[in-house]
């Protein structure tokens, strides 16, 4: 936006993303893991060298399709819009992976084993609220052992939606920063959440982007118990008119989120004046489509 000499699709493709501090996705809490991880290398040798940031697509259409390819195969088809770290393990001659999936607030090390047996983690749930509950499952992949498939299955009521993703777990992924991160810049879903040590969710704020009809979701827990509020953009685009409830309500969410006082008001300040910019948006979505239509081809 601040530069008016280019388009934001001539801008984009010369772009490296940072990994900044505190402000992670899921390119940045893998990294910011295994530097934590690192601190076991005395007790556990070797440790360092096996940890590695392996690649995930998401959304995948035909298992046995792409499981048969070799990755070389997808390199322009494929988005690579997740990654997570991995460490591949053999026990008593058995092979298997770790995973370690913060960028999904997965809060545990799950164990897939290739032969499925202990210690398999298999089917567990993942998060379970009163309008939503999701179990995953991840297993190597039959076909290729070089590939974890992993299993998301979500309930609704009477509606249960299942997806399917695959993780590439035979070699490192050495292009997070300037394929996933910088795939994730455009991605037409934003959110900013805080989870408890279960990984459930405790407050935030989410919303699609639109060029029309802009508005978000935040939730939090106050006195009278759990929070959800839909709210317009355009409410926080001049600061001294948003309404005290809604500056009250942000405050909260603001300290359960552990931000700086006034951060999340700020934040929500300046996404407003983005968001407003309807020429901007529209060049943010026509990017995402394209990744959207370049991955939809290789399927």
């Amino acid at each position: 936006m601040a530069s008016p000499d280019q388009t934001l699709e001539e801008f984009f493709p010369k772009y490296n993303p940072p990994i900044r501090a505190h402000k992670h996705t899921c390119v940045g809490l893998g990294m910011e893991v295994m530097k934590r991880l690192r601190v076991l290398e005395q007790d556990f040798p070797g440790l360092s060298r096996a940890m590695m940031l392996v690649s995930c697509d998401e959304n995948i259409e035909d298992l046995a399709d792409y499981a048969s390819l070799p990755p070389q195969a997808f390199l322009i088809e494929t988005e690579k819009d997740h990654v997570m770290l991995a460490i591949n393990v053999r026990i008593e001659g058995r092979s298997g992976v770790f995973l370690s999936d913060l960028g999904y607030h997965v809060a545990r090390v799950v164990t897939a084993m290739a032969d499925r047996c202990y210690p398999h983690t298999g089917w567990f749930t993942q998060s379970d609220e009163p309008h939503c509950r999701k179990e995953f499952n991840y297993q190597v992949t039959l076909q290729s052992p070089g590939y974890v498939e992993w299993h998301e299955r979500e309930t609704r009521g009477a509606a249960v939606k299942e997806r399917l993703s695959l993780i590439y777990v035979a070699k490192p992924y050495l292009s997070a920063v300037d394929v996933t991160e910088k795939r994730n810049l455009v991605w037409d879903l934003r959110s900013l959440l805080a989870r408890n040590a279960k990984g459930h969710l405790t407050a935030g704020i989410y919303f699609p982007v639109k060029p029309r009809d802009q508005q978000f979701t935040m939730f939090f827990s106050s006195n009278s118990g759990k929070q959800r509020k839909k709210l317009k953009f355009e409410t926080f685009l001049e600061l001294q008119k948003i309404p005290d409830e809604v500056v009250d309500e942000v405050e909260q969410c603001n300290d359960q989120l552990k931000l700086r006082d006034g951060e999340l008001l700020s934040m929500l300040k300046k996404l407003a004046t983005i968001m407003a910019d309807q020429e901007y948006m529209e060049e943010i979505l026509a990017i995402n489509a394209k990744v959207v239509e370049l991955s939809m081809a290789g399927q």
